[in-house]
C-alpha cells in the first residue's frame, strides 16, 4: 500500500571538483616541453525539479541522502578531467524548500521549475593554466573544491483551488467522490481520511481542483488530532468550503458551533505560517458553507434553521446530500464562479526578471577583521581568499608562494599592515591559520629554484634590499649566479 508523505528532511551533497594536474611534457629531442597538466572537472550539482507525474515525497522518505557525481582529476597532455554528473531530483508541484532553520528558500510551483539545492565544487587548475612569464613551468596545481552540503526540509502544499474543511465524518470524501473521478476511502468512523485527496471538477468552461483535507478538530493548530500535518495544504486554496454534518448525534455540536470552531483553528494557524512564505492569510479566502446529509429529515430541518445565520455573515450556503446527489449542480457552478473570480483578482505573477549587478572595479571582495578569540590575531573573510586557501596544496612550497602572491595582489598584505599586524600574528583564512611573516614579500624577483619550491619559504632570514637587487640582476642575466 502506497503512503502519502508530505514532509521530509533531505541531506544533499554536491560533487567534489577534481584536482588539477602538475605535469611536464616529456618527449625525445624536446628538453623544454613545458607544462601540460590539465584542469580538474567541476563537481555535479544537486537540482530539484518539479515533475507533474510526481505527487508525493515518498522517495525521499526512504532515500533521504542525495549526492551528485564528483569531477575527475586532470591528466598530462593537457587533458582535462571529466565533469561530474548533475543529480536531478523530481519533486511534486507545490513543494516548498526550507533550510534547517525553517527559512523558506524557494517555492517550487509549475512543471519544470528548478532549484539548485547544492552547487558542485570547482575543479582545480592544472599547471598548464597556471604558467606565466614569471612562472614558466609551475611545479604545482590547484586542488579541487568540495561541493556544497546542506540539510533541507521539503514540505508539500497541495495545489488545489477549493479546500474542503470540516470535522471528521462530515462527508468531505464522499463529496469529492461524487464531484470528481477521485475514489477516496469512505467509511463510517472518524479520521477515515489520513491523507489529502485531490479531484478535478469540470463545470462549464471552468475546470478546477478540489482537495479533501483530513478532518480538523478544536486544537488542531496546536497539534491535536492530525494537527499541522495537513493544515498547510489549505494555504494555496482559492476557496475554503466548510462541510457541515447536519445529522450528527454528538452532544454539544451544531452547524454554527462547528463552523465557529473551524474558523478559530484557521485563524490560529496563520501564526504558524512562515514569515517568508508570502502565501497570504487564510482569513482573506472566500468562504462557502455546505450543509451535508440533508437526506435525513432532521438534518434538513436543522439546515433550514441555520441558513440565515451563515447568510448574515455573507457566506453562500448550499444544502446538499452526497448520497442522493441533491444540490450538487448549483454547488458546482457556484464554486466554479468563485474560483474564476479569484483567478481574475489574483493573476499569476510573471517570472521574476534576473538582475545582474556587476561588482565595482574597486571592490576587493574581502574583509580583514580582528580575531575576537585570539589577541593580536586577524580573520580574513571573502569568497576569493577562502577559495584560494581551499585550492592550495600546503605541502608544496611553490603552491604556498603562489597563494602568497595572490593574496598580496588582492591587497590582504597591505590591509594587515594598515591594521597594525605584527610579525608572527595569527591570521585565519577559512579553516587555515598561519603566522603572518611580512618579510616573505610577494611578487619579488627571485632566483629560480627547483620545481615545487620557493626561495622565500626556504630561507628564514629577511631578504635584504641588496639580496633582492642581486637576485633580480641574476634573473635578468646581468651577472652569473655564484651558487652555480
Amino acid at each position: 500500500m502506497s503512503k502519502f508523505i508530505d514532509r521530509v528532511v533531505l541531506h544533499v551533497r554536491a560533487g567534489k571538483g577534481g584536482h588539477g594536474c602538475a605535469s611536464v611534457h616529456r618527449e625525445k629531442f624536446k628538453p623544454l616541453g613545458g607544462p601540460d597538466g590539465g584542469n580538474g572537472g567541476n563537481g555535479g550539482d544537486v537540482i530539484l525539479e518539479v515533475d507533474s507525474n510526481v505527487h508525493t515525497l515518498l522517495d525521499f522518505h526512504f532515500h533521504p541522502h542525495a549526492k551528485a557525481g564528483s569531477g575527475k582529476p586532470g591528466e598530462g597532455g593537457n587533458r582535462d578531467g571529466k565533469m561530474g554528473a548533475d543529480l536531478v531530483l523530481k519533486v511534486p508541484d507545490g513543494t516548498v524548500v526550507l533550510d534547517r532553520d525553517g527559512a523558506m528558500l524557494i517555492d517550487l510551483v509549475g512543471a519544470g521549475n528548478r532549484f539548485v539545492a547544492a552547487k558542485g565544487g570547482r575543479g582545480g587548475l592544472g599547471n598548464a593554466a597556471l604558467a606565466s612569464r614569471a612562472r614558466k613551468a609551475p611545479g604545482f596545481a590547484l586542488l579541487g573544491e568540495e561541493g556544497e552540503e546542506s540539510d533541507l526540509v521539503l514540505e508539500l502544499k497541495s495545489v488545489a483551488d477549493v479546500g474542503l474543511v470540516g470535522f471528521p465524518s462530515a462527508g468531505k470524501s464522499s463529496l469529492v467522490s461524487v464531484l470528481s473521478a477521485a475514489k477516496p476511502k469512505i467509511a463510517d468512523y472518524p479520521f477515515t481520511t489520513l491523507v489529502p485527496n485531490l479531484g478535478v471538477v469540470a463545470s462549464g468552461d471552468t475546470t478546477f481542483t478540489i482537495a479533501d483535507v483530513p478532518g480538523l478538530i478544536p486544537g488542531a493548530s496546536a497539534g491535536r488530532g492530525l494537527g499541522l500535518d495537513f493544515l498547510r495544504h489549505l494555504e494555496r486554496c482559492a476557496v475554503l468550503a466548510h462541510v457541515v454534518d447536519c445529522a450528527t448525534l454528538e452532544p454539544g455540536r451544531d452547524p454554527v458551533s462547528d463552523v465557529d470552531a473551524l474558523e478559530a483553528e484557521l485563524a490560529a494557524y496563520k501564526s504558524a505560517l512562515s514569515a517568508d512564505a508570502g502565501l497570504g492569510d487564510l482569513a482573506d479566502r472566500p468562504r462557502v458553507v455546505i450543509l451535508n446529509k440533508t437526506d435525513v429529515p432532521d438534518a434538513a430541518e436543522l439546515a433550514e434553521m441555520v441558513t440565515a445565520e451563515f447568510t448574515a455573515r455573507g457566506w453562500p450556503v448550499f444544502e446538499i446530500s452526497a448520497v442522493t446527489r441533491d444540490g450538487l449542480r448549483p454547488l458546482t457552478f457556484a464554486l466554479a464562479d468563485l474560483v474564476r473570480q479569484y483567478r481574475e483578482d489574483h493573476p499569476k505573477a510573471a517570472p521574476k526578471r534576473q538582475v545582474i549587478r556587476p561588482i565595482a572595479v574597486d571592490d576587493t571582495g574581502f574583509r580583514v577583521l580582528p580575531d575576537p578569540e585570539v589577541p593580536g590575531g586577524f580573520i580574513v573573510r571573502g569568497t576569493r581568499p577562502e577559495r584560494w586557501v581551499r585550492q592550495t596544496q600546503f605541502d608544496n612550497d611553490e603552491a604556498v608562494g603562489y597563494l602568497a602572491d595572490r593574496l598580496a595582489r588582492l591587497g590582504v598584505e597591505d590591509r594587515l599592515v594598515k591594521l597594525g599586524a605584527q610579525p608572527g600574528a595569527p591570521v585565519t583564512i577559512g579553516d587555515v591559520t598561519f603566522d603572518w611573516e611580512p618579510q616573505i614579500s610577494a611578487g619579488i624577483d627571485m632566483v629560480p629554484t627547483g620545481r615545487g619550491t620557493d626561495i622565500r619559504l626556504e630561507q628564514s632570514d629577511r631578504i635584504s634590499a641588496s639580496e633582492r637587487k642581486h637576485a633580480s640582476r641574476v634573473r635578468r642575466g646581468l651577472v652569473e649566479d655564484e651558487q652555480e
